[in-house]
């Protein structure tokens, strides 16, 4: 067990993993060893003590909902049909809606990767049209402003126009998108976590 007592992160003490209860560490596990931890590491799931950067020490305080709510954004990262491209994308215009500097320090490593230039990036970051020269990236850039401004109506002839050019798959798995990462920014926000800047 850790003898100093929990260094905060925003509102929220940092857990480290040796304070943790069974279900808490369950869920720490099961990030720590699921999908996020493999590949390239763009920014440190953990500090050098092993507890969460980002949105993932918060879950570890509900690790019931937390495991559900981990297991969506791992579908959504890892088991939807969408481009990483695209994906990076609609993650970088919730960050511009929601002003999430956590989600743009995560993701705009991650968007560059995929292979967006720096100038699109700067635009996303701006909540400004990244003149994605692809159809479909564009329409898939379009439709998320829509799905991810709370006053757009999506309308009829939206709908049509968004369906025409994406299909009923991608719009959902959008959608899912922008709720996911709406819910986190949200969270981030909430609890005041701050950005460390911390890359492997």
């Amino acid at each position: 067990m850790p003898s100093n007592p929990p260094e905060p992160a925003g509102r929220l003490p940092l857990l480290h993993p040796d304070s943790l209860s069974p279900a808490q560490r369950l869920l720490y596990d099961e990030i720590t060893g699921g999908p996020r931890s493999g590949g390239p590491q763009l920014f440190a799931l953990t500090d050098t003590e092993g507890r969460f950067n980002g949105p993932f020490n918060a879950m570890l305080f509900s690790p019931r909902l937390g495991r559900d709510l981990q297991g969506l954004g791992a579908a959504i990262r890892y088991r939807t049909d969408l481009s990483p491209r695209v994906r990076e994308t609609a993650v970088l215009v919730v960050a511009a809606v929601w002003d999430s500097d956590f989600e743009r320090y995560a993701h705009e490593p991650l968007a560059r990767a995929a292979g967006l230039t720096g100038a699109e990036v700067r635009a996303l970051r701006e909540g400004a049209d990244p003149g994605l020269t692809d159809p479909y990236e564009h329409a898939a850039w379009s439709a998320t402003r829509a799905l991810a401004d709370p006053s757009d109506p999506l309308d009829d002839d939206w709908y049509a126009t968004a369906r025409a050019a994406l299909g009923e798959a991608a719009l959902f798995e959008l959608s899912t998108l922008v709720g996911y990462y709406a819910t986190l920014a949200l969270q981030l926000r909430l609890f005041r976590v701050p950005v460390k800047e911390s890359r492997p």
